[in-house]
């Protein structure tokens, strides 16, 4: 991946390579001729703080320029970055940055910095913190300008030092140690070698599908690997990437940056459907009914269009005039520019993405985990299968092995768990296929569909096995107010849920039903949002089978978060810790 960075360089030197927000909001640009001699003088500075090959370095932030910088120093110096989420609590921050015996450890604030400096006596390792905002002391915290001032020092020198380490790293060295957020136990380092991240990037490179011209705009965690699978695609594409990792920014920028494409969790498009429905249903009156129409003509035009099938002239005059009034301004709300979004890190509800197809955005899911460099299948914009994750990335190999589990094999695949051997021989088969723990299947033309963990099935007590995201999933597309809805149900005679509704949804609600700044809690206890919800459960379970449906569930007085443990960076359910922390919610469900 070093190397990637400086032919990108190399290749395309003035071109933009990235923008970032100022303070005041505003946006810097940075060529890629002045990203590559940042990176350089901070590579040269790790150099000169003694880093070694394959040495761990780690980056305790959130998703900014700087932690891109500091990433692609690292690389260019030999070492290998080791990813802390900066939502990880002191105890797992300590154990990572411990376990992975970090020599250097990047810290966006002042907030990091104390989390490491808790644990310092632990740390025997740690020579230096470098941070991006926090205070330095002089001493053993010092901020990014005085690496860069080491760096200076060294490539003076040595003025080639960068450049001859990077051209001397191995495809098999060490580039990536990153810590698995799991829901249960202490987090498992993969380790990806560069030649992951190579193969990833020229992986999407040959689909053809990006180039220079694109704009992404990127916000996923980087700590995540689909955050850096992006990283590597831009490396390879030479596409500009406008970053900003504040969550509650992401519309907001979108409007300004008016990327091309970006990379989001389903979580961002579930928002964005409930809050455009629920938006128009408190209109009411004639736009609700322009707008239900538009896409009820949409979804039929795109039924036919999809299946090759030509559209009769009035319903494509319908379309044409639907597409001004309504579709078009579904687009402006993302930037307007949006060639296709990229779906990834848990399953997109198929509805919801035939609902954002008919207003003109296309949604390509793809499928892969951190073990194996977060790219193993994709949709393509020419070549797509809703409700599938698409076909293997050109070079991959995919299976379906026993219990229809997706098993996966290429040079993407992770070296194994550091300081891990017994777990790293369960995570592959004998003959050295990766094994996921999805379930899945491939169809005849090659399309993967994943049907949900194979963990998370459960059986009923009248032996009939129930696969919950299923479940979940359907409930989403089915209510527009919902944020979360978690099915369980194993060993039980019935299936229960806990919901939780979207705050921002339901203060819309709230304005249309005469509850007007009443808190959450309030809103959602109320009953009429109860017999609301109560309706959207019913229509769930008229689309499933007998053992499948939700008999009894309950609204909790919270969203789930990061924050709370809940949610995963990448925003996905952490069911098992749903699960106990409302055991004794779950247990009144079967009691009652």
């Amino acid at each position: 991946m070093a190397v990637q960075l400086l032919e990108r360089v190399a290749t395309t030197p003035d071109a933009e390579a990235f923008r970032y927000p100022r303070p005041d909001e505003t946006w810097e640009s940075v060529t890629w001729r002045e990203a590559g001699e940042r990176i350089n003088r901070l590579a040269a500075g790790l150099l000169a703080l003694g880093l070694e090959s394959e040495q761990r370095v780690g980056i305790a932030s959130s998703t900014r320029y700087e932690w891109i910088l500091a990433d692609l120093a690292i690389m260019c110096a030999g070492g290998a970055t080791t990813t802390v989420y900066p939502t990880t609590n002191v105890e797992d921050t300590a154990y990572i940055l411990g376990d992975a015996e970090c020599r250097v450890v990047f810290a966006e604030d002042d907030e990091q910095i104390a989390k490491i400096r808790a644990h310092r006596h632990e740390l025997p390792h740690l020579a230096k913190v470098v941070t991006f905002t926090g205070t330095p002391d002089g001493d053993w915290v010092i901020d990014l300008e005085a690496l860069a001032d080491l760096g200076d020092a060294h490539l003076a020198e040595h003025p080639t030092i960068v450049e001859e380490t990077a051209k001397s790293i191995p495809p098999d060295q060490l580039a990536t140690l990153i810590y698995t957020s799991g829901t249960t136990g202490r987090p498992k380092g993969v380790r990806l070698q560069h030649r992951s991240w190579v193969y990833e990037g020229a992986a999407i490179q040959a689909q053809d599908i990006l180039d220079e011209s694109d704009l992404q705009f990127l916000w996923l965690p980087m700590a995540h690997s689909f955050g850096k699978v992006l990283l590597s695609a831009q490396l390879a594409c030479g596409f500009a990437t406008a970053i900003d990792g504040r969550i509650d920014r992401i519309v907001d920028n979108l409007g300004v940056v008016k990327p091309t494409f970006m990379g989001a969790a389903p979580r961002i498009f579930e928002k964005a459907h409930g809050k455009i429905v629920t938006m128009q249903q408190a209109e009411g009156g004639a736009k609700e009914k322009i707008f239900l129409k538009a896409f009820e003509v949409g979804q039929r035009v795109d039924e036919l269009k999809r299946v090759g099938k030509p559209v009769p002239f009035a319903l494509g005059l319908q379309h044409k005039v639907f597409d001004k009034l309504v579709f078009s301004k579904v687009r402006d709300r993302f930037g307007g520019r949006v060639r296709f979004f990229i779906s990834g890190s848990a399953a997109l509800n198929s509805e919801i993405a035939q609902w954002f197809h008919a207003a003109g955005i296309l949604i390509l899911e793809g499928y892969g985990m951190t073990e194996n460099a977060a790219g193993a299948t994709v949709n393509s914009p020419e070549h797509y299968k809703i409700g599938t994750v698409g076909p293997a990335l050109p070079g991959a190999e995919i299976r379906i092995g026993e219990g229809d589990e997706v098993q996966l094999r290429g040079p993407h695949v992770m070296e194994g768990y550091h300081n891990l051997p017994e777990e790293t021989a369960k995570a592959f088969t004998e003959d050295g296929w990766l094994r996921t723990g999805d379930k899945g299947s491939i169809d005849a033309d090659g399309f993967l569909t994943i049907t949900g963990r194979i963990k998370e099935l459960f059986k009923t007590s009248g032996g009939k096995y129930v696969a919950p995201p299923a479940i979940e999933s359907k409930f989403k597309a089915i209510c527009p107010y919902t944020s979360q809805f978690m099915v369980f149900g194993d060993e039980r005679n019935y299936c229960v849920a806990l919901i939780t509704l979207d705050p921002d949804a339901m203060n819309i609600w709230a304005a249309e039903n005469d509850m007007a700044g009443a808190s959450y809690a309030e809103i959602v206890r109320s009953e009429k949002v109860r017999a609301m919800v109560a309706g959207y459960v019913d229509e769930l379970n008229s689309r499933l089978n007998r053992w499948e449906t939700v008999k009894k569930w309950d609204i909790l007085e919270s969203d789930l978060s990061i924050e709370s443990g809940e949610l995963t960076p990448s925003l996905k359910v952490k069911r098992t810790v749903v699960a106990a922390n409302n055991a004794d919610r779950i247990a009144a469900l079967y009691d009652a």
